[in-house]
């Protein structure tokens, strides 16, 4: 069972529930971990992220001490690839990529299918594998960029995929995978994140099963997450991705302790 998630949004940024809310639904689900990770704050696009980030801190930190003994809460932040926010005193950083920059223009990769239509057309004459090798290149600097301890989802923007009729081909893979060989020897997981399933644009996680198997073939780790922006979805698809999991070869999973992260067995429990 997977009891945990460490990606999880309240109305700080773009979430639906408090962050007490998505304690008590944490401890309804028999969870024994929850971690908040905040939208990190970028100057050009305030639409999502947190404005209020000291008070955010300040209300975690206190709820972790209020729920102490009854569920493990952890300070976090999703910290984006074109933020300048300081890594402060949190305990663990998710690094995402959610713009691609051209010709200065932050173009968002999961606001729509007719943002990201409209974008290649105009920045880049209709060619969506420029824009592919761009987002990649950006991902594979994640680590390096936020230093984070999690990369988030990987091919986020394969989320409107279907919508705009782009198939996973192999042009598309080798792009993929060469990024992945450049972040697999920094040692951070890779979440498999079933938050676009929740939100109904999606109908399996992020990455792709064949981007799971590439993973495991070059020995990265994973980390389950729901990218949870409403409390009834907390543990979304959790069993279905772990099953998944198996399926694309992984024996462990990656989890957050006191004395940082540490691999434990796929369906073994703290």
């Amino acid at each position: 069972m997977i009891r945990e998630n460490l990606h999880t949004h309240t109305l700080y940024c773009d979430g639906k529930n408090t962050a007490e809310e998505m304690i008590l639904s944490a401890i309804e689900k028999s969870f024994t971990d929850i971690g908040f990770s905040g939208h990190s704050f970028t100057e050009f696009d305030t639409s999502y992220c947190m404005t209020e980030t000291p008070e955010y801190r300040a209300e975690i930190l206190s709820l972790k001490e209020k729920y102490k003994g009854k569920i493990n809460v952890w300070l976090g932040l999703e910290k984006d690839y074109f933020s300048n926010e300081d890594r402060g005193a949190y305990d663990y950083i998710i690094g995402s990529v959610h713009y691609v920059l051209k010709n200065g223009q932050y173009i968002p990769v999961d606001e729509s299918a007719e943002t990201i239509k409209n974008a290649v057309e105009n920045e880049y004459g209709g060619d969506y594998s420029l824009f592919i090798k761009d987002y990649y290149e950006e991902v594979s600097l994640i680590v390096k960029k936020t230093d984070c301890d999690i990369i988030g989802h990987f091919d986020l923007i394969s989320k409107y995929f279907d919508d705009l009729g782009i198939e996973e081909t192999e042009s598309y893979l080798e792009i993929a995978f060469n990024a992945l060989e450049k972040l697999i020897p920094e040692g951070k997981p890779f979440e498999i994140n079933t938050g676009a399933i929740a939100r109904g644009t999606k109908k399996l996680p992020y990455p792709s099963f064949k981007i799971l198997k590439k993973i495991n073939e070059l020995e990265g780790k994973i980390i389950f997450s729901s990218d949870c922006h409403n409390k009834e979805y907390l543990d979304c698809y959790f069993e279905e991705s772990l099953e998944i999991a198996k399926k694309a070869g992984f024996a462990a999973r990656s989890v957050i302790t006191d004395k940082g992260f540490i691999e434990i067995g796929l369906e073994e429990e703290l």
